[in-house]
């Protein structure tokens, strides 16, 4: 059944936007919202609006028509710095800076915002414990790591300012299987932790079955499943995943 949040609103919600690049819709009038602090999985074929909808979440891009809300207000577009504190974003390839360290990068938004240095020296620490990085890590560069324990780092960075909605761009596309198994845990360890709206983009059906609790499928800049996983496991059970995704874009209904 559906859940109830008590007093929680939900932290992000798009009405009826739509994003033009010249005359293709790349999101064709979509109306959803994300459901507060659960990990929301994105999932469709390339080029179907994914990115897209996730750039309208912090303002990256800007709708053409239709309205984009963060905590209860719409975008204010003139001034994006404060809904940015508050939203943590990690993409493909990490985006770690080379020439820092990896507590440098980690705390990189703390040290802006003029955190005190214990305060910053405490998050350090919590955020490496959570996702199991040796504190020995926090002196070494982004290219001393592993490709996963970069991920990781860029996870830790996202959630530095402890945002209360974390956005993630197929961040673990380029990752192997076995690390990606790993930081799949690491993840839903630290959501665990600390509850955040999470939306992730990702064209793997497996990594969004085996992540997220509420499934958006895109195709062509439209939402054509917006649905809890557990229901659409239960009206759909024993399909494999990969199988799965191929039958709601090929508009099969339940």
């Amino acid at each position: 059944g559906a859940r109830v949040y008590i007093g929680a609103m939900p932290a992000l919600r798009l009405d009826s936007a739509t994003v033009r690049y010249g005359d293709v819709a790349a999101i064709d009038a979509v109306s959803l919202e994300f459901p507060p602090q659960l990990i929301t999985a994105v999932i469709g074929p390339s080029g179907c609006g994914k990115t897209t909808l996730l750039e309208l979440c912090n303002g990256l891009a800007r709708p053409d028509s239709g309205t984009v809300l963060a905590f209860g207000e719409p975008l204010d577009y003139e001034d994006l710095a404060p809904l940015r504190k508050r939203m943590g974003y990690a993409v493909q390839g990490t985006g770690l800076f080379p020439h820092m360290t990896v507590a440098g990068n980690i705390t990189l938004m703390a040290r802006l915002e003029g955190w005190s240095q214990p305060d910053i020296d405490a998050r350090l620490a919590e955020l490496l414990a959570l996702t199991h990085l040796d504190p020995d890590h926090a002196d070494r560069y982004p290219h001393q790591l592993s490709g996963g324990q970069q991920q990781r780092v860029g996870l830790c960075r996202a959630m530095m300012l402890k945002p209360r909605v974390l956005l993630l761009d197929e961040p673990f596309a380029a990752i192997d299987p076995i690390s990606r198994r790993e930081i799949h845990q690491h993840l839903l360890q630290l959501h665990r932790a600390e509850p955040t709206t999470t939306v992730l983009v990702t064209h793997d059906m497996r990594e969004a079955l085996h992540l997220a609790e509420h499934l958006v499928v895109m195709r062509e800049g439209r939402v054509i499943l917006d649905q809890a996983r557990d229901a659409l496991l239960a009206e759909r059970e024993g399909v494999e995943p990969e199988e799965l995704l191929h039958e709601l874009l090929r508009g099969k209904t339940p």
